[in-house]
């Protein structure tokens, strides 16, 4: 039996993407590579946003080569973002690579593999429109109690520093019924958390001209009998409305979480990066969460950089800093990519200056997330108990995990087994800018989640048609840099 391995970068889209692709390999009778192993196939599910992604490519094909040539029949693929965008320079630059597919064609992996090792040449397959919605497809599920359910793929938006919707394409939304399917079957083989995911999730039910559909789906979540917890990624603030809000605030198991790009403060660079909201829109949307949510955590994206961007700009972003309290954010110092209107725009910023005002954000960003964390103090929270994370430390004899508000929480082990999955019921001792930890365990509550994680571990997997989960539980937000939303 031939083995493989799934290497992903990039954004929540990709890891999902990924988990798609491991189904489909071990539907074609592949095992996963063990623990440093050498696999037979090595997959790389590439990310295109960031200015070093090809050199990340590359370095790692590199690495890869001589390890090919040593081993007869291993095979090398390039999937994702990049590859949509580099097609055949793939090959050209590193013809040791036998097959690079496309965002819409990642169904072909398979059938790729055994033409390239059949016809001993490379086989470069892109296409230019989805043919087949993902969760259509076999699926590795490695977590048995969180999961990613997409609603749609692409984005309509033309935002010029981001090159996502011209190698994802147009958004294509799956029908409300099919995405309760799913979720449906999930929570019945023991999974209690899930993360509704889009390239621009809250535009959801533009192909079908319902303008609530997003909100109607959180609500319809609710229904479902079993599932604890529904988080969502990622919204765009333009197209955030009140009905959404209204959801979030009256559904029991939507977790008062939100992760709200923000990209700029300044309206001047906003305009330039054709993002369709202003800073009052957006600190409008913030002041609303919060008046129906009060407890909600907000994270958020911000560009640092942006050609165009003065001093002033600048000021702007640490300003609505201030103002929204922000219990997080993922900070990015803008790079250039080939293909966006972003790109060739005169007035680049100064890299020096670049590296200032990242420094600037970071710690203002830090110092809020701090304070904010420090409030959680004293509060007693229900904390889901991650795999990965999770997992006791042998010298602090903590175990970790996730609260409602997707806080990360690092609590005092208890006597008693807690699986990934179990919910612990915590009193909070102690606030970092990154996470809290919690000295006092006041409870565990065992769940069919961890009786499904228990069981899994303790036998063989197998891929399942069209549930897609991801391989640590649900995380916070992954960043997509230059990030979509």
């Amino acid at each position: 039996m031939r083995t493989y391995e799934v290497r992903t970068y990039g954004c929540q889209m990709n890891v999902h993407d990924s988990e798609r692709l491991s189904g489909l390999l071990e539907d074609a009778g592949y095992a996963r590579a063990g623990e440093g192993e050498d696999a037979d196939v090595v997959v790389f599910n590439t990310c295109a946003v960031r200015e070093n992604a090809d050199n990340k490519l590359y370095g790692n094909l590199g690495h890869l080569a001589p390890k090919k040539a040593a081993r007869p029949g291993m095979q090398i693929a390039v999937g994702g973002c990049l590859a949509q965008k580099d097609r055949a320079t793939i090959t050209q630059r590193a013809p040791w690579v036998d097959v690079v597919f496309g965002t819409h064609n990642i169904g072909s992996l398979p059938a790729l593999l055994e033409r390239a090792r059949v016809q001993e040449e490379a086989q470069v397959e892109i296409l230019e429109s989805l043919e087949v919605f993902p969760s259509t497809l076999p699926t590795r599920r490695e977590s048995a109690y969180a999961a990613w359910v997409s609603v749609s793929v692409g984005c309509n938006n033309t935002c010029t520093f981001c090159i996502v919707p011209s190698l994802r394409g147009k958004e294509k939304d799956r029908r409300p019924g099919e995405i309760l399917a799913e979720v449906e079957a999930l929570v019945a083989e023991g999974v209690s958390e899930v993360t509704l995911l889009g390239q621009n999730v809250n535009a959801y039910g533009v192909e079908f001209g319902d303008r609530q559909a997003f909100s109607k789906l959180l609500r319809a979540c609710g229904d479902v009998d079993g599932l604890e917890r529904v988080r969502f990624t990622s919204p765009h603030p333009a197209e955030f409305t009140d009905d959404v809000i209204a959801a979030m605030a009256e559904t029991p198991n939507v977790m008062p979480s939100l992760h709200m790009p923000l990209q700029s403060g300044s309206d001047k660079v906003l305009r330039d990066m054709r993002r369709s909201y202003r800073q009052a829109r957006f600190l409008g949307i913030i002041d609303r969460v919060r008046a129906a949510i009060p407890d909600a955590a907000i994270t958020t994206d911000i560009i640092v950089g942006f050609p165009g961007e003065t001093e002033e700009d600048f000021r702007q972003t640490l300003h609505v800093v201030e103002q929204a309290r922000f219990s997080g954010a993922f900070t990015f110092q803008y790079s250039k990519r080939p293909g966006t209107p972003a790109a060739v725009l005169e007035d680049q910023v100064a890299p020096e200056v670049v590296k200032d005002r990242y420094e600037r954000l970071a710690a203002l960003v830090n110092d809020v997330a701090w304070a904010e964390n420090t409030r959680q103090v004293g509060r007693t929270l229900d904390v889901m108990v991650a795999e990965g994370e999770g997992r006791k430390d042998a010298a602090t004899h903590r175990l970790s995990g996730r609260a409602p508000d997707n806080r990360l929480v690092h609590f005092q082990a208890p006597e008693a087994e807690v699986r990934p999955g179990d919910v612990a019921t915590v009193e909070v001792t102690y606030a970092a800018p990154h996470h809290l930890v919690a000295d006092r365990v006041l409870g565990v509550r065992r769940t069919r989640s961890g009786d499904a994680w228990a069981a899994r571990t303790s036998e063989p997997t197998e891929p399942t048609i069209g549930l897609g989960m991801p391989s640590v539980g649900v995380p916070a937000p992954l960043p997509a840099a230059n990030a979509c939303g």
